[in-house]
């Protein structure tokens, strides 16, 4: 009889624990309850902040490290990646371009810029990567990635043929685009964009207007980026042929994938589903007998799109079929919309009414104890 194999493939529990943190909490509680386990420990994210470390975990790889600046513009290092075969180079937005980076002052939602990141995706070119993964999320800019296209050396300039200064002020004013300093390499590798929303890049359900809030923007400079934005996308279709307004996840990071997208060629899909493949999820799941998965709230949002979604979707499709079981901070999801979305059952670690502080400080017990009880519910699985 073959021993019971188990795959854990978390996102993190924000402000408490990381995604590698969580697994190793829940892969504890499984092999409490049956030593005989086979555990694969798969830390997970959606794309944004944390797919980094995600990847560094899974490939047993170290990250390499550059000088840039900020969303405004002050010096500040920031990390990036490469695959263990050479080919992938891995940027988070959120490294150099990322909100609590700049949270010590006052927000400048029409001044912060993605320039910073456009410095890494510089070094990961010249290190002579086949393919970007850039993840998106935690961005502190509404510039429709035009940072990152002047960190790879493209100019914008004004209806005089000035550079326009960065962020969305810039774009307001833009109206060409000179491409004669782009990076060589810059349209000869592919481009992944990881994106856990499917938001248009302007319109009600926008960058702007959906997402600008947390960024600093009031009401009125919602409206300025929005109309800065739609400007944007006009220079790049005119240059380029390519429509960004209404594209799905072009709102992502304050609009990024526009620019990435129209100039680059490059492709978004969803976060949690392309670190999934980059850390060999797929493969570990064609044998499963048990999967868990988790993250800070188990809400609505969890089933579109999210780190829950791409595990649930990706074990449905598996050979195996094994049942997903989510464990979270809460769970906010009804139990019938929780198994429509192929997952058998959700489970929150608070064990009753409790101060948020104090079940922040039993994270890492919760998640082996509910580890440990859920897996011995499982049946000894039938011999293969």
């Amino acid at each position: 009889m073959n021993p019971m194999r188990v795959v854990v493939a978390p996102d993190s529990f924000k402000g408490s624990l990381s995604a590698a943190q969580v697994a190793a909490c829940i892969a504890d509680g499984v092999r409490a309850a049956r030593p005989d386990a086979v555990v694969t420990s798969l830390p997970m994210a959606d794309g944004g902040e944390g797919t980094l470390d995600a990847l560094l975990a899974a490939w047993g790889a170290e990250a390499q490290v550059i000088d840039t600046v900020d969303a405004i513009g002050r010096p500040r290092r920031a990390r990036w990646a490469i695959s263990p075969d050479g080919r992938t180079g891995v940027v988070e937005l959120a490294e150099a371009s990322g909100l609590p980076h700049v949270a010590d002052v006052t927000p400048q939602p029409l001044h912060a810029s993605t320039r910073g990141t456009g410095a890494v995706a510089r070094a990961v070119l010249d290190a002579g990567v086949a393919e970007v993964l850039v993840c998106l999320g935690g961005s502190a800019s509404t510039d429709g990635g035009a940072g990152i296209l002047t960190g790879l050396g493209v100019r914008l300039l004004d209806d005089d043929g000035a550079e326009v200064p960065d962020g969305g002020e810039g774009l307001a004013r833009v109206s060409s685009l000179d491409l004669a300093g782009l990076h060589p390499r810059a349209r000869e590798v592919r481009w992944r964009l990881a994106v856990d929303v499917t938001n248009p890049l302007v319109g009600e359900h926008g960058a702007a207007h959906v997402f600008g809030h947390q960024k600093g923007a009031g009401e009125g400079d919602a409206e300025y980026l929005d109309a800065a934005l739609v400007r944007w996308a006009g220079v790049l279709e005119r240059a380029t042929g390519v429509r960004t307004h209404d594209l799905p996840g072009a709102g992502a990071a304050g609009g990024v994938p526009s620019g990435l997208v129209a100039l680059l060629g490059a492709e978004t899909e969803q976060g949690a589903l392309l670190v999934a493949e980059a850390i060999g999820l797929p493969a570990a799941l064609a044998d499963a007998d048990l999967v868990f998965t988790g993250e800070g709230s188990f809400d609505s949002q969890s089933v579109r799109g999210k780190v829950a979604d791409g595990v649930a979707r990706l074990a449905a499709a598996s050979p195996a079929r094994p049942p997903v079981v989510v464990i979270a901070g809460q769970v906010l999801l009804p139990a019938a919309q929780t198994r429509e979305a192929g997952i058998a059952a959700a489970f929150s670690i608070a064990p009753g009414p409790i101060d948020l502080n104090e079940l922040l400080g039993r994270t890492s017990t919760r998640l082996t104890d509910l580890a440990a009880q859920i897996t011995s519910l499982r049946a000894v699985p039938a011999p293969r």
